[in-house]
């Protein structure tokens, strides 16, 4: 077959093609662009905890290789964005990385996320009433965007008035971590993050001066001890924060929404039994995974997965979606199923060091959006309108889902 992530027919619905690449190209090298993709669960999952796999080319190379390398520059209008994710923990390799999210992890680990329980149900609640009051539904804009925006923003501290700004900010810079060969997606995210820079440097100004009960001013405080944090640290961590901290929640809460609307006897099992709710969130993020794909690079020697021989220096795809959905794993993976007892065993927050740091946070607004909306809309069901998905793939996700109630 011809394999084209970039095709408008495989953004549209990469499912329909998974099992056949499963079964027939496994572990596959796209020639034009020197890469391996790879779609079973079981190759997938022993590469992302495989510590021969890394994200700095740097350290791909023998110390020859080093003293001869001369990396690719961006264009003068691109550097800033290449400048602001190179300091993404996100593509560090240890040990940045491992300073640079045990900087942050405390914020985000289970217990600590538990206590913004009560607050997260009282926004999911407003955002339901006000939907009820205006007597349309969009789950998309009314729910699942709003929702986690809002939560990442309080939590971090930017200023309410500001949260629509910087989700369009942060809209254009995740645009670039898309497979696209467009130059506007990368002229939009470098003009975004010049804004987002110089917005968060104001903010890290403020915070020095009057701090608060914020992740900004802790971060802040972490950064003036010295040698932990740089600055260009500290403003793409924020920015790496508000970004992936809402992005992918949209994702799975609008996405899960659908698939329970597309299997009403799945939407009532969850109605009637609300301790189901954990586990859907679960079979939500194995069924239509909120991040499709992730890649690594040989850094160590050259590897073999699925009998397939892989230089070093090359880069490899894992493509979470298809894993997810891989027969080999999952039985009837096609089928959702909000009881499937091994749902849990998915691939979709990652795994190894790079594991999503903000899994315990995605859960719980997940959880908490469920529960209410069977709760407090249980006549829930969609429109004529069909739902309308976002031109991208890696993030997968809803722009649009009209629905009545």
């Amino acid at each position: 077959m011809d394999f084209n992530p970039l095709s408008p027919e495989f953004k549209a619905n990469p499912y329909a093609f998974y099992q056949m690449l499963q079964t027939h190209m496994p572990v596959f090298h796209m020639e034009a662009w020197n890469m391996w993709f790879c779609f079973r669960y079981a190759d997938c999952n022993a590469a992302l905890r495989d510590p021969r796999f890394g994200h700095e080319f740097r350290n791909a190379l023998t110390e020859e290789e080093r003293a001869a390398w001369q990396p690719m520059q961006p264009s003068a209008r691109q550097n800033p964005l290449w400048e602001m994710q190179r300091n993404w923990m996100l593509v560090r390799d240890v040990p940045d990385h491992t300073r640079l999210r045990t900087l942050v992890h405390k914020a985000f680990t289970p217990r600590t996320v538990e206590r913004l329980r009560e607050r997260i149900e009282a926004i999911t609640l407003d955002l339901l009433n006000r939907a009820k009051d205006q007597g349309t539904f969009d789950v998309v804009a009314d729910l699942a965007y709003p929702l986690p925006v809002t939560v990442i923003a309080e939590l971090l501290g930017v200023p309410t008035a500001d949260h629509t700004q910087f989700s369009v900010w942060s809209r254009a810079v995740v645009g670039s971590l898309d497979l696209t060969d467009q130059e506007s997606v990368y002229n939009e995210a470098a003009d975004a993050t010049v804004a987002l820079d110089a917005y968060m440097r104001a903010l890290i100004a403020e915070r020095r001066k009057a701090p608060r009960e914020d992740l900004i001013s802790a971060l802040v405080a972490v950064e003036e001890e010295g040698d932990r944090l740089t600055e260009a640290e500290l403003v793409s961590t924020l920015i790496l924060l508000l970004a992936a901290g809402h992005e992918t929640t949209v994702n799975l809460i609008g996405s899960g929404v659908l698939a329970l609307l597309r299997h009403p006897e799945q939407f009532a099992k969850l109605k009637a039994d609300p301790s189901l709710t954990r586990n859907a969130v679960e079979e939500m993020l194995r069924y239509d995974s909120p991040v499709q794909l992730t890649s690594r690079l040989v850094q160590a020697d050259d590897v073999v997965i699925g009998g397939q021989h892989i230089p070093r220096k090359t880069q490899v795809a894992f493509v979470l979606g298809a894993a997810n959905r891989d027969p080999e794993k999952f039985a009837n993976p096609d089928w959702f199923d909000i009881t499937r007892p091994d749902a849990n065993q998915h691939i979709g927050f990652g795994g190894g060091i790079h594991f999503c740091l903000g899994a315990p946070l995605a859960r719980l607004e997940g959880e908490i959006a469920l529960r209410l909306l069977a709760q407090h809309m249980p006549d829930l069901r969609l429109s004529d309108a069909p739902p309308r998905y976002r031109p991208t793939y890696v993030l997968r996700g809803l722009e649009s889902l009209p629905a009545h109630f």
